[in-house]
């Protein structure tokens, strides 16, 4: 315990995210090749026999052997593993590149991509293998990359949906065969929802992501589509089919098709969108995919104002797991000729790269108690945000805020509860330490109220309980 917290005091005492790389070991599950986890980078030889990758479209056993060849050949900045198996019994993978790949950092940000969700959507499936290769091959000559990997772990699935990828036909931008899973369900439909019940049957593609981002803290993600040209960001869906949680959630809301479904971090979401859209080639410039198609300003667009849905895949990350997703549609045409996508990869490439260092903005730090222990869970909750994100089992947090003045609430189970005022600043995050102190054997005072209510009745309320009011909390599976 003295070694641990040792540790976890060296670590307070950064002030940037240039610190020290530290892990503590917390591997994914069904990790290849975990014998190498140990290898450091200056045992690794020179890297210069970097795995062929065409500008070409991948199937499933292509794609396994390009990743698992990079895994061979980087072991000191890769780590492949699979989440699970869709429903023909293709694995999940995931690359993770960092400097840490098998360990967290405890401290730095977890972030990742998901592509190819919908089976005939391409495009995304091919651009993360490119960013795989981009990646390692400029950690020793790209300062900027060297920065993102030493402080960030970057999670890369390829493809969430191979079985519909597998019967997708190259060329086709508009139909939606290939579409679906296996089974002919949208899997960006499969996902519980907040506002509106979801009755379908949850499928192996959808059950393995959820448990996924269950196990890992995600703090930003991007999920990668086809068929437009856009940033969209939470919300997916509105309120009208049911009673919110939280009445100063659901007084922002509208409750008619097509209307803006607003999230509390809505500025946030607009500026992550925007990091994106102005980074690519095109996007930022609202152009349309065809004539007559529709236009957006920017280059990005609330979620629900483009076209409500249920069961999505970004609000269930946020709402749920506390992790930022924005859908990313990179391409008008779904699956286009393979010849188009080095055209791709050179519109997106600055955009995958800068959004994923987003994760860097706002504020982190660490709750703990007055013995310098971690406290696992405890509520984080930005006043004047109606959202609730929780600590690591580090007592681990980040929340991503735009320049300004905020006050954090801490609370967690036996202890007092603590604010926080604190200020975020565009150049660099800003580190904050919460210590909680145990409830063991305190009374909180009784303080009265001389707000009056209804016919003159007044109310008396605790200091301890009154700003959980209302409170908007991540739900549970």
């Amino acid at each position: 315990m003295t070694n641990y917290i040792t540790r976890i005091s060296n670590i307070l005492l950064l002030v940037s995210f240039f610190g020290s790389s530290y892990t503590q070991s917390q591997p994914e599950p069904n990790y290849v090749a975990t014998d190498e986890a140990s290898t450091i980078l200056s045992e690794v030889e020179p890297r210069d026999s970097t795995p062929e990758l065409e500008f070409r479209y991948h199937d499933h056993d292509q794609m396994t052997r390009y990743l698992r060849a990079v895994s061979a050949r980087y072991p000191a900045l890769t780590a492949l593993y699979s989440i699970g198996k869709s429903v023909q019994g293709r694995d999940l993978w995931v690359m993770v590149v960092s400097v840490s790949p098998y360990e967290h950092m405890i401290g730095k940000p977890d972030v990742k991509y998901v592509a190819n969700i919908h089976g005939n959507e391409a495009v995304g499936r091919e651009l993360l293998l490119h960013l795989i290769q981009y990646l390692v091959t400029s950690y020793d000559t790209d300062p900027y990359i060297k920065w993102l990997l030493d402080n960030t772990r970057i999670h890369l699935m390829p493809s969430m949906n191979p079985d519909g990828f597998a019967i997708s036909k190259e060329g086709q931008c508009d139909t939606v065969f290939g579409r679906y899973n296996a089974r002919r369900y949208d899997l960006n439909r499969n996902f519980p929802d907040y506002f509106k019940p979801n009755t379908k049957q949850p499928q192996s593609e959808t059950e393995a992501v959820k448990e996924w981002i269950s196990k890992i803290q995600f703090v930003v993600s991007g999920s990668l589509h086809g068929g437009a040209l856009v940033a969209s960001y939470p919300f997916d869906n509105t309120p009208s089919a049911r009673i919110c949680r939280s009445s100063v959630l659901c007084s922002v809301f509208q409750n008619y098709a097509h209307s803006p479904s607003i999230a509390p971090d809505d500025d946030v979401f607009r500026h992550l969108a925007l990091v994106y859209s102005k980074n690519h080639a095109k996007m930022s410039r609202g152009v349309s995919c065809k004539t007559g198609s529709q236009r957006f300003e920017n280059g990005i667009t609330n979620g629900a104002a483009w076209y409500p849905l249920t069961g999505g895949m970004q609000d269930y990350n946020y709402l749920w797991h506390g992790c930022m997703e924005v859908t990313l549609e990179i391409s008008c045409c779904k699956y286009p000729p393979a010849h188009e996508l080095a055209k791709y990869w050179l519109d997106n490439k600055e955009s995958l790269i800068k959004y994923l260092a987003e994760a860097h903005r706002g504020a982190h730090g660490f709750v703990m108690d007055e013995n310098g222990n971690p406290v696992e869970r405890a509520s984080i909750r930005v006043k004047g945000r109606d959202v609730t994100y929780h600590t690591t089992k580090y007592g681990e947090f980040w929340r991503i805020l735009l320049p300004g003045t905020y006050k954090l609430d801490v609370t967690a189970e036996g202890y007092l509860p603590q604010e926080v005022e604190f200020i975020v600043i565009d150049s660099h995050p800003t580190l904050l330490n919460v210590t909680l102190h145990s409830a063991k054997g305190y009374v909180p005072p009784i303080r009265s109220s001389s707000r009056k209510h209804g016919r003159g009745k007044s109310t008396t309320t605790t200091d301890a309980t009154t700003y959980r009011e209302n409170a908007f909390v991540f739900p549970e599976d």
